[in-house]
């Protein structure tokens, strides 16, 4: 069949859009029509060029929402018509990953995920006769997509689909690094580095956990008003502080008769891995927990002093907020519904297919908190 998509041709140029060619799904494989896409900073880093790992021709996106018009044989868990949110991280059930309980790593497809083909080794897109990749397994960007069965997770029918896309990515792993990977207790002390779309979802997170004292930390001081719709408590613009932001967040966090200072736990939503150091040092010496989730551009090292491990600290990465998806996204649609967590705030810019290319002007502005192309 035919498909009206956006195709990243080159790295650096603007998307094409363009009718590409689709086949069906094979054994194990649903196709889905995508309703809504969010447009994420992971697209933009492989489009930039910078992603070590992007492939071209391919049809990127990775943060959407649809329904199932198609399935393979032996498809079981979702059929036709049933409303969904693809799964850049599948979750198989079957894997050593998955089977341990300790990760949503699922390693059931990761080899053929990571080469832009299915897991029989072929694309399901082509152009012209010639193959296009997929994109994390899902290529959102195109209004119709071909995915495995275990990458797409069944959601409920009357959650809307230009709000749960952002269920995609954004706000799964921002709440995840909350609730899955740090495990935030009632009461803690939480500072979240970068008040972006995943930092407020991190915030909204902490909110949702029960942190008593969430401190924003942005260079843009119009993210305070953002950060504060989320539930933060306390923000800080490091090039106001009058010190080095360590310091300062430490004595904002001192408590007890003692007066040590030192968040319970810290999260960088930044990708800045100067950020990241400060973060894991300004944790609570003896138990703090710092949380790298943002993305580092290629070849990027971290580093502290080993005395700040000695003493307790905790340094733990996330991806997807560790949440395995089939079992976790729908659960966080609920939470959507039932007004647990917001959604519709971040949503700023509603586009066109083919105004897509907007949407990624809008983030390098930083106009938008997330642009969604609805269909």
């Amino acid at each position: 069949m035919r498909s009206r998509a956006a195709v990243a041709f080159e790295a650096g140029k603007p998307l094409e859009i363009v009718d590409v060619d689709l086949d069906g799904p094979k054994a194990g494989e649903v196709m889905v029509e995508i309703k809504a896409t969010g447009i994420c900073h992971t697209d933009e880093f492989t489009l930039s060029g910078a992603d070590p790992e992007g492939l071209f021709p391919a049809i990127l996106g990775h943060e959407g929402a649809g329904v199932v018009v198609e399935v393979g044989e032996g498809v079981t868990s979702v059929r036709k018509g049933d409303h969904v949110i693809p799964l850049y991280t599948p979750e198989c059930r079957e894997c050593p990953s998955c089977l341990s309980r300790k990760t949503n790593l699922c390693t059931a497809i990761r080899a053929t995920q990571g080469q832009g083909l299915m897991p029989d080794g072929t694309s399901r897109f082509s152009l012209d006769g010639k193959p296009l990749f997929h994109y994390m397994g899902c290529s959102t960007f195109s209004n119709f997509t071909v995915l495995p069965e275990i990458a797409v997770a069944k959601v409920r029918e009357d959650a809307p689909f230009d709000k749960i896309c952002y269920v995609g990515c954004g706000v799964t792993t921002g709440v995840g690094a909350v609730i899955n990977t740090a495990k935030v207790e009632i009461g803690s002390t939480a500072v979240v580095f970068g008040l972006g779309g995943i930092g407020l979802n991190v915030i909204q997170g902490l909110k949702l956990a029960g942190a008593d004292m969430i401190i924003g930390v942005d260079l843009n001081n119009s993210k305070k008003e953002w950060g504060e719709r989320f539930g933060m408590t306390h923000f800080v613009n490091p090039a106001e502080a009058g010190e080095d932001i360590v310091p300062h967040i430490v004595n904002l966090t001192k408590r007890g008769a003692d007066q040590i200072g030192g968040a319970d736990y810290t999260f960088d939503c930044t990708g800045n891995v100067k950020v990241m150091r400060q973060a894991l040092e300004c944790a609570h010496r003896g138990w703090g927990v710092s949380v790298v989730i943002g993305v580092a551009p290629a070849g990027a090292e971290i580093a502290t002093r080993p005395f700040q491990l000695v003493t307790g600290r905790t340094w733990k990465g996330t991806a997807f907020g560790g949440a395995r998806g089939r079992t976790d996204v729908p659960r966080i649609v609920d939470w959507y519904m039932e007004k647990k967590i917001q959604i519709d705030p971040m949503i700023t810019h509603i586009l066109a297919l083919e105004d897509i290319n907007r949407g990624f002007d809008l983030m390098h502005a930083g106009e938008s908190i997330r642009s969604v192309v609805v269909y």
